[in-house]
């Protein structure tokens, strides 16, 4: 071997255990959405949706078999569009937020499709019902975000349907169908250490220091004003009152 073509070797091999070794995303609550549908006596479909979402995804897009999720679902920032319908499904005949405010799922294993797809198995836990779900998920992209802080980030699409009866509830089945259709918009931020990473020029990931970051073009970033917005730090709780008919 020629030896001069050594280090180039060295740093090729190096080059290609770091892209294929996992990473630890933080679930971002602001960008990572959960809505779901139930149909309304046959007429209509609503939609609902929660935000907040928290939680852990490990994950190499080079071996999608290894990946793992834990995702905590606030369900008291669910938002139907009407006060009096957000009050009637947290109550204790459906999701029942008081005793269980939070859904949690943990997937169990992961079967890979192709490059952008797999299904993942994994433990849905609703009103402390435990059932277990499949997800069928898309990978939309890794890669630095094009704001600031420019963090790596990780983008899923994905969907399941459940059963409510399932998950014990079965109140007003004339009314409030039983399939409940799911879709999940989902974020992460890379970790390392426990705190989210800054990515750098040409990919140098780091815990940023201040003017460490390379700035983008002054036409594409926004000044700070324009900087997209921190999650609010408190959430108005929901009406205290259910109503008396089904919604």
């Amino acid at each position: 071997m020629n030896l001069k073509a050594v280090p180039l070797l060295f740093a090729l091999l190096l080059a290609t255990s770091a892209h294929a070794e996992q990473a630890t995303y933080a679930l971002d609550p602001v960008h990572t959405r959960v809505m779901f549908s139930v149909s309304h006596a046959g007429f209509s479909n609503p939609m609902a949706t929660i935000s907040g979402t928290t939680g852990t995804l490990v994950f190499d897009p080079d071996d999608w078999s290894k990946a793992h999720v834990e995702a905590h679902i606030p369900l008291k920032r669910l938002e139907l569009g009407d006060p009096k319908w957000n009050a009637a499904v947290l109550a204790p005949k459906f999701l029942d937020a008081d005793k269980h405010p939070e859904a949690v799922f943990v997937s169990t294993r992961v079967e890979p499709i192709d490059a952008m797809h797999a299904t993942v198995i994994g433990n849905l836990t609703i009103r402390g019902v435990t059932r277990e779900v499949k997800l069928n998920v898309t990978l939309n992209q890794v890669k630095r975000h094009p704001l600031p802080p420019f963090h790596r980030t990780a983008g899923f699409s994905a969907t399941t349907h459940v059963s409510r009866k399932d998950f014990a509830m079965t109140a007003w089945q004339s009314v409030v169908g039983d399939a409940v259709e799911i879709r999940l918009e989902v974020e992460g931020a890379r970790t390392r250490g426990g705190k989210i990473e800054e990515e750098g020029p040409a990919g140098a990931s780091s815990v940023a220091a201040p003017g460490s970051v390379e700035p983008a073009p002054a036409t594409t970033v926004p000044s700070p004003a324009d900087a997209e917005p921190a999650p609010a730090s408190t959430v108005a709780p929901p009406p205290a009152s259910a109503p008396t008919n089904p919604p």
